[in-house]
């Protein structure tokens, strides 16, 4: 049977390619998987479910568009957060179709959420690490971010300056790299977002999410996963739970995909 939303009309997404395939990894622990996996849906496009243990992970990467690394928890997280997830097969194979550390423009497309983006960090396709938070406590609120960068796969639908708001929830999301590393993020645009209003877990200068050099690879600790459901995202002017900001990530990587030509 298929499913439906429970709030709104998503039976025709107007989206510019309804055929992609989008996949969602999952690690033992993982939280968020089935979230992510329904705003692909939501979004227009097929979600798929992957296996960190793929036994052939570059085959079963050939059928999808388009990857994201869900946020929750992973195994190993006791150690540091994503540094055991890292070492699973699938990573291995997302790394190499993402084109690795420097990314490719006709890559696989990467979105890394709070603990996925901790594990791109921990496997090395974008610089710096997380830490715990500087108050040591977990977290969990509704947040505000500055798109600073629209010149991303995952970000292109929004506007330079706009402000978004999505949930945020972490213990380990302060955002951490030296002077240099964070000066070449600054100088190569890629800042993809900064919080707003408040820096709720310390992050050096205010960073929220970055991307790679080619745009492909997106990480960010906010879950815009639970923010694309009119009556189950974050309160704004329209009314409560009415906030859908988080759609537009996963809209604007079909539109990346629509802009290729084609798809999987």
């Amino acid at each position: 049977m298929t499913e439906l939303p429970l709030i709104g009309d998503y039976s025709t997404p107007a989206t510019p390619l309804s055929g992609a395939r989008i996949g969602v990894i999952t690690f033992p622990g993982t939280l968020d998987d089935v979230d992510a996996l329904r705003a692909v849906r939501l979004a227009g496009a097929e979600p798929v479910s992957l296996w960190h243990a793929d036994a052939d992970p570059q085959r079963t990467l050939a059928g999808v568009d388009a990857v994201v690394i869900p946020g929750g928890f992973s195994y190993g997280d006791y150690l540091r957060a994503g540094a055991i997830a890292r070492f699973a097969p699938m990573m291995d194979a997302v790394a190499t179709a993402a084109g690795g550390p420097e990314g490719d423009a006709d890559g696989l497309p990467v979105l890394g959420i709070c603990n996925g983006f901790q594990i791109l960090t921990e496997s090395h396709l974008l610089p710096g690490s997380m830490i715990k938070n500087d108050h040591l406590h977990f977290i969990c609120r509704d947040q505000e971010l500055v798109v600073e960068s629209t010149d991303t796969v995952w970000t292109r639908d929004f506007e330079q300056g706009q402000t978004i708001t999505v949930p945020l929830k972490n213990q380990d999301g302060q955002y951490v790299a030296d002077e240099k590393t964070l000066d070449a993020l600054e100088a190569e645009g890629r800042v993809v977002f900064r919080y707003r209003g408040w820096n709720p877990n310390g992050s050096r200068r205010d960073i929220a999410g970055i991307a790679n050099p080619a745009g492909n690879v997106v990480g960010l600790m906010p879950h815009p996963e639970h923010a694309v459901e009119t009556g189950f995202g974050p309160d704004t002017a329209a009314g409560p739970r009415s906030g859908v900001d988080g759609l537009g990530f996963f809209t604007s990587v079909l539109t990346t995909l629509a802009s290729r030509g084609g798809h999987a």
